[in-house]
């Protein structure tokens, strides 16, 4: 007498958790990757937008300013800033994210005007080492 055995064998099973575990492994990396990318954006973004904020500042008052509550810049959650020299003739800044470990725990860098020294950044863009 045969009975019919319906359901998966323990190897059967094994293998499929493996099979998920390494897809799992693939995965997570990318999305760590990800995430760190998407904090170095936020970071950009802002340092982009305190440019407008200081070009504003400028246009009021002929020169810049290390102070950014004289400006309309409302910067993001968990980024800090550092506004450098800043005079008539240019200024500069760094932003780091609070979330930013590994790669670029730094942040970026921004200049703009006489404050432009190295030559890996330009004017009014965002440089991130």
């Amino acid at each position: 007498m045969t009975r019919s055995q319906k359901g998966f064998t323990l190897i059967e099973l094994l293998i499929v958790v493996v099979i998920i575990g390494i897809l799992a492994a693939i995965a997570i990396p990318k999305f760590a990757n990800t995430k760190q990318q998407a904090f170095l954006a936020t970071v950009k973004s802002d340092l982009r937008n305190l440019v407008t904020a200081e070009e504003a500042y400028f246009y009021d008052n002929s020169t810049y300013t290390t102070t950014m509550s004289t400006t309309q810049f409302n910067p993001s959650q968990g980024v800090s800033y550092s506004i450098g020299a800043a005079s008539a003739t240019g200024w500069s800044a760094t932003a780091t994210h609070t979330g930013l470990v590994g790669g670029n725990p730094s942040g970026c860098h921004i200049a703009v005007g006489t404050a432009a020294t190295t030559a890996t950044e330009s004017e009014g863009a965002p440089y991130c080492p």
